[in-house]
């Protein structure tokens, strides 16, 4: 991608959406990358953020491996976490979407652009308004749009976006 990820010029996604499950488990069911690197880069990635511990998701299927924020340094206040300090979490083969809290301004646009979807927990009540499902990335430009997705996520947990 030649210029900078922002709010303001996220690209819309190639293609139709995958299609996915409607009900827990939420997972993605098609367009899965044939290239795993790119799903390995972003997780790899992701847990060199600052505050992060990594440890298997609290709330998701066996196998995901969440991201915690440090409680010393998650936001307050805020609909960031999924279960205790959890805000993202990877699902493992064969789906490898995330699921993360983001402001609802940015779930929003994310899913505009087709880079996601509501979690359907959300309409039970089970999950705050701003809990989405991100598409695996199938290639680099989608790979950068990930990380753009999953900084979002990481700072909203922060409290630096609200």
């Amino acid at each position: 991608m030649d210029t900078h990820i922002t709010l303001g010029n996220l690209p819309v996604r190639d293609g139709v959406r995958p299609k996915t499950t409607d009900t827990n488990p939420h997972m993605q069911l098609s367009q899965q990358p044939e290239d795993l690197s790119f799903v390995k880069e972003l997780k790899d990635w992701a847990f060199t953020l600052n505050h992060i511990e990594q440890k298997p998701s609290a709330i998701s299927v066996p196998g995901s491996i969440a991201m915690y924020m440090k409680e010393d340094h998650k936001c307050k206040n805020c609909n960031a976490f999924m279960v205790g300090s959890e805000f993202a979490h990877f699902h493992p083969h064969p789906d490898y979407s995330m699921h993360l809290g983001v402001s609802e301004k940015d779930a929003e646009l994310i899913i505009i652009n087709g880079w996601g979807e509501w979690h359907p927990l959300i309409k039970r009540g089970y999950l705050p308004p701003n809990i989405i499902m991100m598409y695996a990335p199938r290639n680099q430009n989608e790979l950068e749009v990930a990380k753009f997705i999953v900084k979002r996520s990481y700072d909203f947990a922060l409290g630096k976006i609200k």
